[in-house]
């Protein structure tokens, strides 16, 4: 291992630490203390949380997103209601909180981003660039669904919902309006027109659609039959989209001394607002039919596969691991924070947001059953579809019939649109400091431009999100930006840290921080069973994967090939990026293979004033106040803290 660790008087070293130490014999004089302890928060420049809960609602804010209201209600009804919720705690234990220890302790050990966290690994550092490129490729389409939640609610300040009725301009003959249980052109006059009917029925084939319905495919989206029929620019939408980018880039443009501030209202926002749904949605008439619905356990749906698999994939993709979001947050941690409590804490807290969601979700579904007078079974299958059916079409009808109803519009998009914003911090955050680390004498002292410049192209790749057929467009990056790299980064960073770099060094580096070794449960779940659950995650996923679809419109072929074309462009860069290492490299090829995996010299803590062990430290300096009492010599704690 070219990063070892060796035992001194004062602690465990790195080769980078040894190499400072031999350089400079003395880390600090000291008369240098104070400026040494400046340096220690801000780390070089990067700059740090203000403060523990700056970090912890920033990772709970990036975790919690959109899907956790729309996805999970629909998974949970698919896959045996309460049933479903064993295997996802299960898969919550044993595959999500492992990796995101692993990602908290990479970024806040290194003080690195997703790029130039990989010194620990170089060969692999192609796995950075292809996280980097989907979340880039992400970040361009969250804007978008934030623009949808914008526009409604604008809409939603006035005194009658919009989509509550079918008396608008945009609605058609089969707009089915729910509170009056009346079809659209409710009055009308038919003009020099006759027919006769003899011994039949007079009948009609066309779908009826409800007022929500159309509000959001004739209004908002103005949608054209087809990817194959893009359309025009839907204005109202890209103005949307604009005003989406401007929010992210007043919120972002100093960096994580302004977000870590605006999370504060951002995470904390959606949470009085669901406590608020919830009580509302337990006391709707029919409530208690939907809550039956969701958590009445179908016990033999744990013998599918399907419902193992999903429970899986809806965990990992839900909580945003292996996108780079929370190696990117954890490198603005102090060095000697206590990362275990986060590591905890977020995937729990996403969890639970997804079954109160669900919660709140059955509750109005089964309201709407009520309301329809249908069983809840024929509203959940209608409203509960892939997609953001159920955030943009279920809900804005359901709340349509509530009492006040513009007001509690108001309140479900202002949470929509926070949980949007902070899905999307951490989304550029991660794109941002990545780039800004791997090029810091370019970037570092121009990050607000830079932040500019991201800012700018964002909003230019949404554009084509936003024309008539955007929502196909949208759907297909959607349906495959994932697909793969995530996972394929997280299988690495447990071969990585189990494997190659080696539990115990890790245990080190760990304890270096936090002086607190990890228990060995931990290096099991990182060599055996966290890779083991991943890799079958992937077979599950490739397996049971479907070409790309939106409601009941099949895409043509090439639309398909340009979907996997999204999907892969993120993993080229993983064997492109081994081959250009190893062909630089020197050496038999089984040489170059074994130097350019291990970690560099180069990697360890920013600042070598880091590289002791806090439990050491602190055992050396109570020794010496011991000897400094009995001696009556002056206090050296300043000097024997400097010393390596």
């Amino acid at each position: 291992m070219v990063y070892t660790s060796v035992q001194e008087p004062g602690g465990t070293y790195s080769n980078k630490c040894l190499e400072n130490k031999e350089k400079n014999g003395r880390l600090q004089t000291e008369s240098q203390t104070e400026s040494q302890t400046e340096s220690q928060n801000e780390d070089d420049g990067r700059g740090k949380w203000s403060g523990n809960l700056d970090f912890l609602l920033s990772c709970v804010g990036y975790a919690v997103s959109i899907t956790n209201i729309w996805r999970f209600p629909y998974l949970c009804y698919k896959n045996g209601g309460g049933a479903f919720l064993i295997p996802y705690v299960i898969f919550l234990v044993v595959c999500v909180l492992p990796l995101i220890f692993i990602e908290y302790a990479l970024g806040q050990f290194s003080s690195s981003g997703v790029l130039t966290v990989w010194k620990i690994s170089p060969l692999l550092k192609g796995i950075g660039y292809g996280t980097l490129l989907a979340s880039a490729i992400y970040c361009t389409y969250v804007n978008v669904i934030i623009s949808w939640v914008l526009y409604f609610l604008y809409q939603s300040f006035t005194s009658v919902l919009p989509w509550s009725h079918c008396n608008n301009e945009w609605n058609t003959i089969n707009c089915l309006d729910i509170q009056n249980r009346s079809s659209g052109i409710q009055n009308g006059t038919v003009y020099n027109s006759s027919f006769g009917i003899q011994n039949g029925t007079l009948t009609s084939n066309a779908t009826k659609k409800t007022a929500s319905e159309e509000f959001w495919t004739h209004k908002v989206l103005q949608i054209t039959d087809g990817i194959e029929n893009i359309g025009g620019i839907r204005l109202e939408l890209l103005i949307c989209l604009f005003i989406a980018w401007l929010i992210v880039f007043l919120c972002l443009c100093k960096g994580i001394k302004s977000s870590g501030k605006v999370v504060y209202v951002t995470v904390t926002f959606p949470y009085v607002v669901l406590l608020i749904f919830l009580v509302r949605a337990v006391t709707l008439p029919g409530a208690i039919d939907g809550i039956k619905f969701m958590f009445i356990p179908k016990w033999h749906k744990l013998l599918s596969s399907q419902v193992w698999g999903e429970a899986a994939l809806q965990i990992f993709f839900s909580t945003a691991v292996g996108w780079g979001g929370y190696i990117t947050f954890a490198s603005f941690n102090r060095f000697n924070h206590n990362l275990y409590r986060e590591a905890i804490l977020v995937p729990f807290i996403n969890g639970g947001t997804s079954i109160l969601a669900g919660f709140i979700a059955f509750c109005i579904l089964g309201y709407m059953a009520n309301v329809k007078g249908m069983q809840v079974a024929e509203v959940v299958c209608c409203a509960l579809y892939l997609g953001p059916g159920l955030a943009f079409v279920a809900y804005p009808e359901a709340i349509s019939t509530f009492p006040v109803s513009p007001l509690w519009a108001v309140l479900f998009f202002l949470m929509m649109l926070t949980l949007g914003i902070d899905t999307q911090f951490g989304t550029i955050e991660t794109v941002h400091s990545a780039l800004v680390d791997e090029y810091p004498k370019l970037l570092r002292n121009r990050k607000t431009l830079f932040m500019t410049a991201i800012c700018c192209v964002g909003f230019l790749s949404g554009i084509p999100y936003v024309m008539n057929g955007g929502i196909y467009i949208l759907q297909t990056v959607d349906w495959y930006v994932g697909l793969i790299t995530p996972m394929i980064a997280a299988i690495m960073e447990c071969i990585l840290i189990g494997w190659i770099y080696g539990t115990e060094q890790f245990y080190d580096d760990i304890e270096m921080m936090t002086g607190r070794r990890p228990s060995p449960l931990w290096g099991i779940f990182w060599k055996f069973i966290t890779p083991t659950s991943v890799v079958l995650m992937v077979v599950f996923n490739l397996i049971q994967f479907t070409p790309v679809s939106y409601g009941t419109y099949k895409y043509p072929s090439w639309a398909v090939v340009v979907g996997w074309m999204i999907g892969f462009a993120s993993v080229i860069p993983i064997p492109l990026y081994i081959t250009k290492d190893l062909w630089a490299a020197e050496g038999t090829l089984l040489h170059r293979i074994k130097t350019r995996l291990t970690a560099g010299s180069d990697y360890g803590p920013a600042l070598a004033v880091n590289c002791i062990k806090p439990a050491e430290l602190l055992q050396l300096t109570t020794t010496e106040r011991l000897d400094n009492d009995m001696s009556n010599q002056p206090d050296v704690f300043n000097e024997k803290q400097n010393m390596i």
